[in-house]
């Protein structure tokens, strides 16, 4: 077997980047290219402002994220360097390995916030499928006792989540009302929509056209889009 480098250096990648959120920060980078402050932290459910704040400003320290000062915008987004883009293909040897070693197990859905569950969610939702006018998918996990979630769908256009209503035409809403354990497989690719509605562990109201076309919105089950994307 390869040695795996030295103890120094080996215990440094470690010190600086096993923590709970840095790999987590660099992956939503790579996924969406140059990300704001508001943008992660809606993209990292869990995650404190201050925390995320405190990470970001160490992964710039080290050369892994820097400001895109050429967006044009306000407050420059973050992207990644050279150094976080080869941190990529090390994302993505972690990703494989979870998946043949940790497979995802719907049992453990309690063990999850249900904005975690919201989020992915929300990243399994293809653009492309959205419907135009957008729309507003209102999320229920019931059993947890909190709040609905809202996400705002649109043709062409990254889903919002939205932690209030959105406030829009009554006619433009879909309700998805099921328990966290029901809703976690349809999140992780693991089952259809239209398996879940049928067993009636998931049930769907709202304007009918709207209710009818929510499955599509959602990529197939195991349509796992690739971490590989290009750093800008």
């Amino acid at each position: 077997m390869r040695a795996i480098g030295d103890f120094c250096t080996f215990e440094k990648a470690v010190e600086h980047l096993a923590d709970r959120w840095s790999l987590l920060i660099v992956r939503e980078v790579a996924l969406h290219g140059t990300r704001g402050f508001n943008a992660l932290a809606t993209g990292l459910p869990g995650v404190s402002r201050s925390v995320l704040a405190r990470r970001l400003r160490k992964l710039e320290s080290l050369g892994v994220l820097a400001r895109a000062s050429d967006s044009g915008q306000p407050v420059a987004p973050y992207r990644l360097t050279r150094a976080g883009a080869e941190l990529v293909p090390v994302l993505q040897a972690l990703n494989e390995w979870a998946e043949r070693w940790e497979p995802d197990d719907p049992a453990r859905a309690a063990i999850y916030e249900p904005e975690v569950i919201v989020y992915w969610l929300a990243q399994r939702i293809d653009p492309e499928a959205c419907p135009d006018p957008p729309a507003v998918i209102v999320l229920d996990l019931a059993g947890h006792g909190t709040q609905p979630a809202w996400i705002v769908v649109e043709h062409g256009a990254q889903p919002s989540m939205c932690e209030d209503d959105p406030v829009m035409q009554p006619e433009r809403y879909v309700f998805v009302d099921g328990e966290a354990a029901a809703l976690y497989p349809i999140s992780r690719g693991l089952t259809s929509w239209s398996s879940a509605i049928a067993i009636r562990h998931v049930r769907l109201s709202g304007t009918p056209k709207l209710v009818e076309a929510l499955p599509a919105w959602f990529r197939p089950v195991n349509d796992v889009e690739s971490l590989a994307a290009t750093p800008h």
